[in-house]
């Protein structure tokens, strides 16, 4: 039998020497066969093609040894051809059917890590980020001592961290709208969305580094300023109050940071609108 699996091994790494060999094997080759075409065309590099073949072997093998081994290829494949979405969804669906398989534990890994290579822009929506994110940890969760820990931890912090981007996006974005009503439909301001947005971030996101959360405390302390100074003239002392004490906690906090003299700023004109006295821009 070894013996056997070598010249069809040697037999379909040779004939694949173009399109039209490909074809035939597709067409008329028996399961057997097709399998080992399968894995020479992964190795040689022609990912798209071993997709294709092992994705139909899955079916024609199905009862067989090498069914189980036909679906995790047809995920690897897909991953090497770039085929993310494809690869996450495959590698899911071998360890949905072999939860105990020789290659569950890679299966449930590689499912994640294609979500992982195929996060969005931090502008965009980020609903496979928070996917990638559950199904990295589900499989720390079933594999605590796995040697693949580091690696899937060092994924999920960025991702964390990818998700603290976009919520400094969309805080930093209210902001730069500023005074702009055109999309206030249902009233409220920027500056408003801005601040919760930003302290919804340090809410959700603890772990965010220093730096992030001194830039969202800056934010914050801007927009208050600003929300004041617009503000009507009976929430307008109290708002000037709130800045003063966001000046506070953003120096406790930051006591050296490089916002420092702008911070103050906004210490002083906010004093100032406090005593009576009129706050230039």
């Amino acid at each position: 039998m070894r013996h056997r699996n070598i010249i069809l091994w040697l037999t379909a790494t040779l004939t694949l020497t173009g399109c039209g060999e490909y074809n035939t094997t597709v067409k008329y080759g028996d399961p057997e066969y097709k399998y080992e075409v399968a894995k020479a065309c992964y190795v040689r590099g022609r990912y798209t093609q071993a997709t294709d073949l092992f994705t139909e072997l899955v079916v024609a093998m199905k009862g067989s040894g090498n069914a189980q081994e036909c679906l995790y290829m047809a995920g690897m494949s897909a991953y090497m051809a770039g085929d993310l979405e494809t690869a996450s969804a495959t590698f899911r669906k071998y360890y949905q059917s072999y939860p105990r398989g020789t290659y569950a534990e890679l299966a449930r890994y590689y499912s994640g890590r294609a979500l992982f290579d195929n996060v969005p822009d931090p502008r965009l929506d980020q609903g496979t980020t928070h996917q990638a994110i559950s199904e990295l940890q589900d499989f720390l969760d079933k594999y605590p001592t796995t040697n693949l820990k580091e690696q899937t931890q060092d994924m999920i912090f960025r991702l964390q961290d990818h998700l603290v981007e976009k919520q400094y996006l969309n805080a930093r974005m209210y902001y730069n709208l500023g005074s702009y009503v055109g999309n206030c439909l249902y009233g409220g301001s920027n500056y408003e969305a801005c601040i919760v947005t930003a302290e919804n971030a340090l809410r959700d996101f603890p772990y965010a580094s220093a730096e992030r959360r001194e830039q969202f405390g800056m934010l914050i302390l801007r927009s208050r300023y600003h929300l004041a100074r617009q503000s009507v003239e009976e929430k307008r002392l109290d708002r000037f109050r709130e800045t003063v004490d966001e000046y506070y906690g953003f120096v406790n906090e930051f006591p050296e940071s490089i916002y420092l003299k702008e911070a103050k700023t906004y210490l002083t004109k906010s004093q100032k609108a406090l005593q009576g006295q009129s706050v230039d821009d």
